[in-house]
């Protein structure tokens, strides 16, 4: 009877699979927006004279409105369901792409962006609620590193598709794409999302109404959410500053740079399902989590090593690493985030996680841009390293179990 239950508890309907694909394509899209910015870097500041600090600004303008709206998007979420937030946010970015392309300004070209960043974080926050929704716990390891491809693939659109028609066509054309991909999107996603059943608790007869805050019993989730803030500083220095890295260190052209930044990130993404796949067989999303930041401390160390001694391949191969795991982390932090805060919290829980990460990322722009031009790249490179070393000590030594109820 005990084997029957824990392999019933393991199928997945099939329709969680296609809603799966919806939140993950829906990101991709809102990816896609928040990252044109960046890639558009070589042309700002090598073609343009923009400094490289105030490109940097650019960039993370998507980011620090994303870090404005992510908790209330979450909130929405929790109140009213994903489908109509995912939608209405990815139609909302698209029209921020529209202003983008009319802006006659840097001011009000970064502007735009802010606020195409600050509605695509609505699909950050609520397709993570599909997969705790759709999927039991012994498929979410899984399930949640599939949809954490979301932002890599994202940034390989933008890596092989801006540069050149940037180049080709000037900035108007990049943000084209994102104006498409989102209005699409935003469409599918209104037709095809259907809310996961929300569990509804039963205490002494009545529908329970209030929830425990998961916050207040326990460190746990703040612990998470500080780890992924560390973390996320190398892939954020990487994705940012990689294609001008290439461009101005080791003598790519653009396209050929956004290739390799392409290429790098989509194997990222695999290496994400990877990572889901290993936090469910190891049954442990911390001691995954444990791993990947010990590992990414001694990426960026290489990282910055092949750089000093001018190994031009192999910087190349060295960056491919680095970035492959500065994205791991994501699946089983986000997984552990979501299965500790519950059905009921896991929208906030889960906009605060990105809220932390996301402020981070904001940082990372301007400060390693200065940064950079300070001390250059290699030293940069390598005292970024120290971020994923602070990291270990705050990662909790066991996970903490789903809440019973709602």
């Amino acid at each position: 009877m005990h084997t029957t239950t824990a392999k019933t508890s393991t199928v997945v309907p099939a329709r969680a699979w296609s809603m799966l694909t919806l939140g993950v394509a829906a990101q991709v899209a809102g990816t896609v927006f928040v990252s044109t910015p960046a890639f558009l870097i070589p042309l700002l500041h090598t073609e343009r004279g923009i400094p490289l600090a105030q490109a940097g600004l650019l960039a993370s303008a998507p980011t620090i409105g994303m870090v404005l709206t992510l908790v209330a998007w979450g909130a929405l979420a929790d109140r009213f369901g994903e489908r109509w937030v995912i939608s209405i946010g990815l139609a909302l970015t698209a029209a921020a792409a529209v202003g983008a392309l009319a802006a006659s300004s840097f001011t009000s070209l970064a502007v735009f962006f802010l606020l195409g960043g600050a509605a695509s974080a609505s699909a950050n926050a609520a397709s993570g609620r599909v997969v705790v929704g759709w999927f039991p716990r012994e498929r979410r390891g899984l399930a949640m590193g599939i949809r954490q491809m979301s932002q890599p693939l994202g940034v390989t659109v933008a890596a092989v598709a801006v540069p050149g028609l940037a180049s080709a066509d000037g900035i108007g054309a990049a943000v084209a794409l994102s104006l498409a991909v989102n209005a699409v999107l935003a469409i599918v996603c209104a037709i095809g999302i259907v809310n996961p059943t929300r569990p509804t608790a039963v205490r002494g007869g009545a529908v329970a109404t209030a929830v425990a805050n998961p916050y207040r019993s326990s460190s746990f989730l703040v612990r998470i959410h500080a780890v992924s803030v560390l973390l996320v500083v190398p892939q954020f220095t990487l994705s940012i500053f990689g294609i001008v890295w290439l461009v101005s260190e080791m003598h790519w052209n653009a396209t050929g740079a956004g290739i390799l930044i392409g290429v790098a990130q989509f194997i990222g993404a695999i290496g994400r399902i990877g990572m889901g796949v290993l936090s469910d067989r190891v049954g442990s999303r911390v001691r995954v989590l444990r791993w990947v930041a010990v590992a990414g401390c001694v990426a960026m160390l290489a990282v910055a090593a092949t750089d000093l001694v001018g190994w031009g391949p192999v910087a190349a191969v060295a960056y491919i690493v680095a970035t492959t795991i500065s994205v791991a982390d994501n699946g089983p932090a986000f997984t552990s985030v979501a299965e500790a805060a519950g059905t009921r919290w896991s929208g906030k829980a889960l906009g605060m996680q990105n809220t932390g990460q996301f402020l981070a990322a904001s940082a990372v722009g301007p400060l390693v841009g200065a940064l950079i031009a300070l001390i250059g790249y290699p030293l940069t490179f390598a005292t970024i390293a120290v971020a994923p070393a602070l990291s270990i000590p705050l990662i909790p030594i066991k996970d903490r179990a789903e809440p019973s109820g709602p």
